[in-house]
């Protein structure tokens, strides 16, 4: 299946280590193939303090967090398939990858993929659905050549 992908990328930060909007467009696409053959979304990259703010607001938790995905409540005619906003928080992103002992690059994968299927409408708020929502990372990480996401180094579930 094609699909064709209108990505907008906002880098809020000055770090270096964000992957580039072509990484970024790779694992959007491997999120959405076989869900969609058109889609829109944006993916905002900023640092802890907009990331807490908006948790806060959003999630009435006040702390930065990895990944936050809100869904378009337009339409899709009106919106030209445009499913939602990621906003992902590299600081967050890059402190993770290190205590889980996990490449940057992977964790930056998983994050994308993670929030495009919340987009998509997957959540982990229930157990069964927590595990639906794992195997479909699972499988779009290994199509994309990445390990397991929810394994540690020494091989233990996170």
């Amino acid at each position: 299946m094609s699909l064709r992908l209108n990505l907008t990328v906002q880098n809020m930060t000055k770090r270096q280590d964000v992957p580039t909007a072509t990484l970024l467009r790779r694992y959007a696409r491997a999120a959405l193939l076989g869900h969609k053959n058109r889609a829109g979304l944006t993916i905002r990259i900023v640092g802890e303090k907009e990331s807490q703010q908006l948790n806060a607001d959003y999630r009435q938790k006040d702390y930065p967090t990895n990944v936050l995905s809100f869904a378009s409540d337009h339409p899709f005619e009106v919106s030209e398939h445009y499913l939602g906003d990621l906003v992902i928080c590299a600081a967050v992103v890059a402190k993770e990858a290190k205590e889980q002992g996990k490449t940057a690059r992977a964790h930056w994968a998983h994050m994308v993929v993670h929030g495009v299927l919340h987009l998509l409408g997957y959540d982990h708020i229930k157990s069964a659905d927590a595990d639906i929502m794992e195997n479909e990372e699972r499988r779009i990480m290994a199509n994309l050549n990445f390990p397991d996401p929810y394994l540690i180094e020494d091989d233990q579930v996170l």
